[in-house]
């Protein structure tokens, strides 16, 4: 098996050159994802909200590449703000289940000032055996 990318057709992948997520056999990479809304062409208000727009676009790119959210083995939270640690966690908490995957969560700044959190992830497609 090869490698292949997917893309979610955001603007930033072609300015800066990446996939939203690159498939190298059972193994899916995901770019670190905002929460940016492209029906409204902004970003919701809130950490929590903008966390599971992300997910849910995470969701789209592991959907293409025959996987979804039960295949991730890690996270990498990315967060503007020490107050939205717990808010954010809260829903990592209820998208995923046993076995979570494990997580890192970095306070960091963003290029976008709205941008409030970015998930990136790691996921391997389980073997329907393995499920």
């Amino acid at each position: 098996m090869g490698r292949r990318a997917i893309y979610s057709g955001s603007k930033f992948e072609e300015l800066a050159g990446y996939s939203r997520a690159l498939v190298d056999g059972d193994w899916i990479f995901v770019s670190a994802t905002s929460g940016y809304d492209a029906q409204s062409g902004g970003f919701p208000a809130s950490a929590e909200a903008q966390a599971r727009r992300a997910l849910r676009t995470i969701s789209e790119a592991l959907a293409q590449a025959d996987a979804s959210l039960r295949d991730i083995v890690t996270v990498r939270v990315y967060l503007a703000a020490r107050d939205d640690v717990v808010p954010v966690s809260r829903v990592l908490g209820e998208t995923f289940a046993d076995p979570r995957p494990t997580n890192t969560t970095i306070l960091c700044g963003f290029p976008v000032e709205e941008i409030k959190v970015e998930i990136e992830a790691v996921a391997r497609r389980i073997q329907a055996g393995d499920r």
